[in-house]
């Protein structure tokens, strides 16, 4: 059924009807689902759908003073990481009856902070994903806005974190099972927490397996970044590399081919946050990243705490694992 504009247009009444539930409770299905049954929000939903009926966000700002709206942040939309975690999060704020607002800041803190700014007047709070603000300015604007962060570890501020130091300290394990003696660490940005917690946690595990690292910046997590430090890699004499994520892995995997480097004969790649691991050729072995728990969980998080302004130090780590695939093999 097209969308109307028209006098006739179904409203809230022509649903309650329809289900023969109340019109308060065909508004709560819409703002305040939690306080509804599942079956009932569902029943409420699918009628609406079926008559076209869509709810007036501005209509409910001016009666609530609560525009329906919540944003997210991403420092790179174009990394694999981002779509999944992304859609988590739609998925999420969609089941409360809420929009969700997406920002892209291409790794730029100054251009993080104006889509802040300009979001701000309408949404009711803010997911920053892997933001690369100051620690400072961050918390000037969760004194203000409720805010959730998601791989950013900030005492006081709510937060989600990935915690890949598990997955990537059994990726260097894996590599001296298999008699692996000098690694490499191809990185990502520095102003990255995830990268922070990487080459930790690389360095760790290299020191009590008496492995030599070789650490190589590739300062952007991009597939052209990974491609160019395919030749540092090889000056470096590792037979085996650990890249930041699985962008970097992939281009990595091309640049040691365009090289004459064969994978995992003549040397052997991981990634992080398994989302190109069975995509790529070989498949990828890669540290699992629980990205899509991420993305509801923070959504889940920053409406509680919209509901109760209290909750605002809530610190939750997912724990990660290695997934070997045909990437790596005996030195």
């Amino acid at each position: 059924m097209p969308i109307s504009k028209n006098k006739g247009a179904p409203t809230i009444g022509d649903i309650a009807d329809l289900v023969g539930v109340s019109r308060s409770s065909v508004s709560r299905a819409f703002g305040k689902p939690e306080l509804l049954s599942e079956d009932t929000v569902k029943k409420i939903r699918k009628a609406a759908e079926k008559l076209g009926y869509f709810p007036n966000q501005a209509a409910r700002a001016l009666s609530t003073g609560r525009p329906g709206n919540l944003a997210i942040v991403v420092p790179d939309i174009a990394n694999a990481f981002s779509p999944p975690l992304i859609r988590a999060a739609q998925l999420a704020a969609d089941s409360h009856g809420m929009s969700l607002f997406l920002g892209d800041s291409g790794e730029d803190p100054a251009r993080e902070f104006t889509l802040l700014n300009r979001l701000v007047v309408q949404t009711e709070g803010f997911v920053l994903v892997s933001s690369r603000m100051p620690d400072k300015k961050i918390k000037e604007i969760a004194e203000k806005h409720p805010l959730v962060l998601i791989n950013r570890d900030i005492s006081g501020i709510s937060r989600v974190l990935i915690d890949t130091s598990p997955g990537v300290e059994a990726a260097v394990v894996h590599l001296a099972e298999i008699k692996h003696k000098k690694i490499a660490y191809v990185g990502g940005p520095s102003v990255s927490w995830s990268e922070q917690q990487r080459r930790g946690a690389v360095r760790r595990a290299a020191e009590r397996e008496g492995l030599t690292v070789e650490y190589v910046r590739s300062g952007h997590a991009t597939f052209d970044a990974g491609r160019e430090a395919a030749s540092a890699v090889i000056a470096a004499k590792a037979s085996a590399a650990i890249a930041f994520d699985d962008v970097v892995a992939h281009g990595l995997l091309a640049g040691l081919n365009e090289l004459g480097y064969r994978v995992p004969q003549d040397i052997s790649v991981i990634g992080c946050d398994d989302v190109l691991g069975a995509a790529t050729y070989p498949a990828l072995t890669s540290v699992s990243a629980r990205h899509i728990e991420a993305g509801r969980m923070a959504i889940e998080m920053l409406l509680n705490m919209i509901e109760e302004p209290t909750i605002s130090n809530v610190r939750i780590a997912l724990d990660t694992k290695l997934v070997v695939r045909a990437t790596t093999a005996p030195r």
